[in-house]
């Protein structure tokens, strides 16, 4: 599993994922949010998947006045989620879409940055629920309906203390190694058996509320939107990236 760089400089035609859909995670606020509107701005049907239905409603509505394809609205507690929620909703894209091209995991939980002695056991619970097991039981729902498509694209949101461990960072940072392994096994068993492909992305340091959280003291506007960053976001959910698989990758 070699590393495949993101091209410097791409530059998505207006039609990359033009008949294409895809879910996003997450897709109320920061990333998850422009990455919405920005597969939907390049084509996408996109399905909005998050905690907080006003906010996925505004998501919605500022797509459709754009022009953009209708999106679709799925509110869902990615930490009181089951299997059978996720297969719900897998029969509802199959049923109304009939194939999904697409899936960004882009929600996560920062949780508590602590020492590790001082940890809250509940809340290392709740990170590890939303961060790692829900994805797992979307991705595992998901299959299915990502077979249905003639290529398909998982990418896994990654960070970079999910590949270089750092103190006080606690169950997010475990989190995110534990997506980096989950990539890589499911990349590995689709490797030669399907045409979906897996991957993880970095987005390094964004102006987003979870960072802001995480780094109290740093001033945002040093950091660049998450506007900036999406032509990664788009290389991999386009075709542009076939081949692309079990790597883990980096905006920056």
């Amino acid at each position: 599993m070699n590393s495949s760089p993101i091209p410097t400089h791409y530059q998505p035609s207006a039609t990359l994922l033009s008949g294409r859909n895809i879910l996003v995670t997450g897709a109320g606020d920061g990333i998850g949010k422009v990455a919405a509107q920005s597969f939907a701005a390049h084509g996408a049907t996109v399905i909005l998947l998050g905690r907080t239905q006003e906010k996925l409603e505004a998501v919605y509505d500022g797509i459709v006045a754009a022009g953009h394809p209708v999106p679709i609205l799925y509110p869902l507690d990615l930490e009181l989620a089951e299997l059978a929620h996720y297969q719900l909703l897998r029969d509802s894209i199959e049923t109304e879409l009939g194939a999904l091209h697409g899936l960004l995991h882009n929600a996560s939980l920062l949780g508590q940055r602590t020492p590790i002695a001082d940890s809250d056991p509940a809340q290392w619970q709740r990170v590890m629920q939303v961060n790692v097991t829900a994805q797992m039981l979307l991705t595992r729902a998901m299959l299915p309906v990502l077979e249905n498509a003639d290529s398909a694209s998982v990418v896994f949101t990654s960070s970079g203390v999910g590949r270089k461990g750092k103190a006080y960072w606690g169950a997010y940072a475990v989190s995110k190694f534990a997506t980096e392994g989950l990539m890589q096994v499911l990349a590995d068993e689709l490797e030669n058996t399907s045409s979906t492909r897996v991957n993880s992305l970095n987005p390094g340091g964004t102006r987003t509320a979870m960072r802001a959280a995480a780094y109290p003291a740093e001033d945002p506007a040093t950091l660049p939107t998450a506007a900036s960053i999406m032509p990664a976001y788009l290389y991999l959910m386009g075709d542009d990236s076939k081949g692309i698989n079990g790597q883990a990758l980096s905006v920056r």
